[in-house]
């Protein structure tokens, strides 16, 4: 059976640590509920490799234009300097995704992109700051949160310092640990609690 694609964006400035957590559990088999169910594509604007800010050389799989919600287990938005200058190729497809029921994952600066489209103005949602989506103009300051992470139904935003969170609002939404491997993955990585890697090889038996 062919795994269900989960789409990364990427574009030059792509700021590395905010989706490092969740991509690469979404691919570890380690206490998955279905593994091999996800595998992961990156997609870009065009087939040029892309730069991060860490310097990393990525070649996207597909190009923007190919992806389609049907196709799609979700979409994920990684942070990038670039979303100060517009980026909203990628804000239109988060748009097309939610409108079709497929969940969307924006972290950093990727949230001023869903509220240019209007995509918060309806959701709660949390970012950098309010400060920092206020700038864009957006309608939807009523509904900002000040948490690490937050869902709104198919909708999960984050600030760039929690990128443990962001993870475990993803793998939440997709399904991919029974809820208390989730927790264990958390305390793990987010709290650095030794203890709870034994839930999680316990769960790979």
């Amino acid at each position: 059976m062919n795994p269900e694609i989960v789409h990364v964006a990427v574009y030059d400035t792509l700021a590395d640590w905010e989706v490092g957590h969740a991509i690469a559990h979404i691919r570890s088999e380690l206490g998955q509920r279905r593994p091999g169910r996800y595998d992961v594509r990156t997609v870009g604007e065009s087939l040029e490799p892309v730069i991060t800010v860490g310097g990393m050389r990525i070649l996207p799989d597909l190009l923007l234009d190919e992806v389609t919600p049907e196709g799609s287990a979700m979409l994920i938005l990684p942070g990038a300097h670039i979303w100060a200058e517009g980026n909203q190729a990628f804000g239109r497809k988060a748009r097309e995704f939610l409108d079709a029921g497929v969940p969307v994952a924006a972290i950093c600066g990727a949230t001023a992109g869903l509220a240019r489209e209007g995509l918060l103005d309806d959701r709660d949602h949390t970012s950098s700051a309010p400060e920092f989506l206020a700038a864009t103009g957006y309608a939807g300051a009523g509904r900002y949160r000040n948490a690490p992470a937050v869902t709104d139904g198919d909708l999960i935003t984050a600030s760039p310092t929690s990128p443990v969170e962001f993870a475990r609002e993803v793998l939440a939404r997709l399904g991919v640990y029974e809820p208390e491997v989730l927790d264990a993955w958390y305390r793990l990585f987010g709290q650095q609690d030794a203890s709870a890697f034994a839930v999680l090889a316990a769960s790979t038996r």
